[in-house]
């Protein structure tokens, strides 16, 4: 820690006491907006005051939790940085493509104390059943429960006008203020806990080698509940720019909407990237100008997507991070075709990337060889939370944190990465845990064994591959099983897409299943599954 101080890469600068410096500067800047609303710096610190103050008369106290539930709303960044402020801890976590069942797991897993709700938000959710679940939460102490299309001031009649008697800022940069639940490299979901310093460490290195301002306005089409979203938020926060939150439906257009919004720094995933481009070509814009950068992160970006943005000469920004290390990774401005298409950039200041041997993960390699995929620095998490095994075993012996991806370093120092070590299917950015659904298939009387494998997707990556080997005597058709998966709790998120009955799945020695040599014959086209209308 006091390395990281020495080197520059912290300091004593929290969330909120930045987003304070720019209030001062230029209060009547607008800090953020959504669809409805906008507000100004100065709007934002009295509104993070005035909701400080209410978790305050609620009986909250530092290190207490509050999760968010409900789309991106303006509401989530005050939650943010109220939790900075006051040295609690915000999980944004809470997706809409979890379950309320999954939702209720993660509060109480986090001992949530104040939680923000939207009415329908969640897989499965119509109303407030999330209410009634969490209500057995011990710690819970305020619900606050959001209108939908709210046009008025955040939170509204929820919050008292008044701030009464706010105790100044915690100014603590280095507690735990962020907790966002991942899948991680084993499927099994974990609680990663950053500090402030923590997760400014990358926002600085971009905002740097872009040479970023308050002239930036930035918008993320990834939600607050990844750290895609969060982090670009940051990003924002330390240029001093203007925050566009996506909380447009999907049938609007992407570029009127940003277009409208001024917006000349865009992020998201591969998918993002892939409709952006697709709507610029039909409606035959070859060049666009508008854009400073966009970044594309998340996942391994397809070669012929950032093609597709450098050619129409959009600058392009490839990232790659992990929730636990932050969007260390990013292009500099200039970089070449080549490197665009075939490389996720450098390391910001601060943190540092290494290749290992796949068998002997301590064993460094040199830039050139392949291997997996570490790093270790100023933006890498605190650890897992309440699961000290976990936090240990994510590092080798010498302290570096193993990503479970493959990759190599050139002689640039940009990272080139070439798969997943690990099994999580990614479908546009989102992770889905194959075990979880194989657990489910399972639980049918019919099924034997079961692997759920990836599809290659051109927009979405990856598609979800049901294969499943009968029980003697037994079958079960595609429509059976999908009615199974989501009466055991699965999210239509992570649904399969595709249907593979085989005779018989191949094992390996071990006795696990061989689902690279399902893939590879996926691949060559030697296995031919069945798509899921």
């Amino acid at each position: 820690m006091d390395q990281y101080y020495a080197a520059g890469f912290w300091d004593k600068h929290t969330l909120y006491s930045i987003a304070c410096s720019h209030a001062a500067k230029r209060p009547n800047n607008v800090a953020v907006r959504d669809s409805l609303r906008a507000l100004t710096w100065k709007d934002l610190i009295e509104t993070i005051d005035l909701f400080s103050a209410d978790l305050l008369r609620n009986g909250l106290l530092p290190g207490d939790t509050i999760f968010v539930g409900t789309p991106n709303r303006i509401e989530t960044v005050v939650a943010l940085l109220a939790a900075s402020r006051c040295g609690l801890v915000c999980c944004p976590s809470p997706h809409r493509n979890h379950t309320v069942s999954e939702i209720a797991a993660l509060c109480m897993r986090g001992a949530c104390a104040a939680y923000i709700h939207e009415p329908g938000h969640g897989a499965d959710a119509e109303g407030d059943e999330i209410l009634d679940i969490i209500s057995d939460v011990p710690q819970l102490r305020a619900v606050y429960r959001l209108k939908q299309d709210e046009s008025a001031e955040p939170f509204g009649e929820l919050i008292a006008n008044d701030v009464g008697e706010l105790p100044p800022p915690i100014q603590n940069p280095d507690t735990v203020t962020y907790l966002a639940f991942t899948s991680g490299s084993t499927g099994d979901p974990k609680g990663v806990m950053h500090s402030d310093n923590t997760q400014l460490v990358a926002a600085r290195g971009i905002v740097e080698a872009w040479a970023f301002d308050e002239d930036i306005i930035t918008c993320s089409l990834s939600p607050f509940s990844h750290n895609l979203g969060c982090g670009t938020l940051w990003t924002s926060l330390v240029a001093g720019g203007e925050f566009v939150i996506h909380d447009w439906s999907r049938h609007h257009s992407l570029l009127k909407r940003i277009e409208d919004a001024r917006v000349n720094y865009l992020v998201g995933v591969p998918t993002h990237a892939m409709d952006f481009v697709g709507e610029l070509s039909s409606r035959g814009i070859n060049k666009y100008e508008c854009l400073k950068c966009f970044r594309v992160s998340a996942a391994a970006c397809p070669e012929h997507v950032a093609a597709a943005l450098f050619d129409k000469g959009i600058p392009v920004q490839k990232g790659y991070g992990m929730t636990e290390t932050n969007g260390h990774q990013h292009g500099l401005p200039g970089d070449t075709r080549e490197q665009i298409l075939r490389t996720s950039g450098v390391c910001c200041p601060g943190y540092n990337l290494a290749v290992f041997d796949e068998g002997k993960v301590d064993q460094r390699l040199e830039p050139g060889e392949l291997g997996v995929v570490g790093g270790r620095g100023a933006s890498l998490m605190l650890g897992y939370f309440d699961d000290l095994a976990a936090s240990e075993a994510s590092l080798n012996s010498d302290g570096w944190f193993l990503t479970g991806d493959l990759g190599m370093i050139d002689e640039n120092g940009y990272l080139c990465l070439t798969g997943r070590k690990k099994e999580l299917i990614v479908r546009g950015g989102h992770n889905i845990n194959p075990n979880f659904i194989e657990d489910l298939a399972l639980r049918h009387a019919a099924v034997g064994l079961a692997a759920a494998v990836p599809v290659a997707d051109d927009r979405l990556g990856e598609r979800v591959c049901l294969a499943v080997m009968f029980e003697e005597g037994s079958t079960v058709e595609p429509h059976e099983m999908l009615s199974h998966l989501a009466a055991e709790g699965l999210s239509r998120y992570n649904m399969p897409e595709f249907w593979l009955p085989l005779v018989s799945i191949p094992l390996m020695p071990n006795g696990k299943m061989e689902k690279q040599e399902i893939i590879r014959r996926l691949t060559e086209g030697s296995l031919v599954p069945e798509f899921l209308k």
